[in-house]
């Protein structure tokens, strides 16, 4: 596949017209299921128990990020769960706790009745949020927390650079409170398995820790990719070293492509080229991904996948 290389407009934004094809994560037509609900909100589910990444459903816009405080809007999480059918949630478990990951994170383990699981970071907006302490686990790098037939170990990791608020989040966040203070805290690769045998590594940033992977395995990774397009070939060739062919990973899901600043009730566009690059992002990744046997597909939003099928 050639793809378009387009002048870089701050304001302009990649296509995702010629990526239509990879659009085509199986659908999943029994209980085991992921649901991509924007940036790096997954829902996985096995007909009895639903664990949750992130939980970021308010998405408020570029003006209100840039100038205002931001606060949870419980009306867009209460229909965005009700959309998703996330009515068995046991853990809602943020990739790292930058407010496009962890702000409504409170607000929906409060809705879902689960426990918010991360590091301290995550866990004081939990208290900010009035989340009781014993709806909190706060985890540490190797830790596994067990939900159902589900387990979940947590590795640490780092945020792909830039991260513009970088540090741990030491005193409750109550919001309404700028971005700012939703600091990245602890950044996770989370290895979930099933009793199934059924195995995904989420790495909701497109961060690594050279080595921090090796020994494990997984046959799907949801692999983020925001600002992973701003990053020179050498590291993103390091990235897919350290993630996908650490794990022996046969299938690969891209997510964190999407316009945060966009509700997810009007369609997903790509990032805008200011904060990313999709499209350089591609450039390096479709051969990698042919290199290694791998299929690499795009999630779509709101639909039941199972990205276990023919592997």
């Amino acid at each position: 596949m050639r793809l378009p290389v387009h002048p870089r407009a701050p304001l302009g934004r990649p296509r995702l017209e010629p990526y239509a094809d990879r659009f085509d994560v199986p659908a999943a037509e029994g209980p085991m299921s992921v649901q991509f609900l924007g940036v790096a909100t997954l829902l996985v589910d096995d007909g009895e128990t639903q664990l949750l990444t992130d939980g970021f459903f308010s998405r408020p816009g570029l003006l209100s990020v840039g100038l205002r405080r931001v606060e949870p809007d419980r009306r867009r999480i209460e229909e965005c769960l009700t959309r998703a059918g996330a009515t068995r949630v046991r853990a809602v478990a943020p990739v790292h706790s930058h407010y496009d990951h962890a702000l409504d994170s409170a607000v929906v383990a409060d809705l879902t009745g689960a426990r918010l699981v991360g590091g301290e970071s995550t866990a004081n907006i939990g208290r900010g949020g009035d989340l009781p302490d014993d709806r909190i686990r706060v985890v540490d790098s190797g830790d596994e927390v067990q939900q159902g037939a589900f387990s979940l170990t947590f590795i640490a990791s780092e945020h792909c650079p830039p991260d513009r608020f970088p540090g741990a989040i030491t005193e409750p966040v109550v919001p309404p409170a700028k971005v700012g203070a939703y600091k990245c805290g602890e950044a996770w690769s989370i290895l979930v398995e099933h009793a199934s045998s059924h195995r995904l590594l989420i790495q909701g940033s497109a961060g690594y820790v050279e080595g921090a992977l090796t020994g494990l395995r997984a046959e799907v990774a949801y692999l983020g990719v925001g600002q992973l397009g701003k990053q020179d070939e050498t590291y993103i060739r390091a990235y897919w070293e350290h993630t996908v062919r650490a794990i022996g990973a046969r299938r690969v899901v891209l997510i964190h492509w999407d316009d945060f600043f966009r509700p997810l009730d009007r369609p997903l566009r790509a990032l805008p080229y200011f904060g990313d690059d999709l499209d350089a992002t591609m450039r390096v990744l479709l051969p990698l991904a042919e290199e290694d046997g791998v299929s690499l597909h795009f999630p779509t939003v709101w639909a039941r996948e199972d990205p276990w099928v023919g592997l």
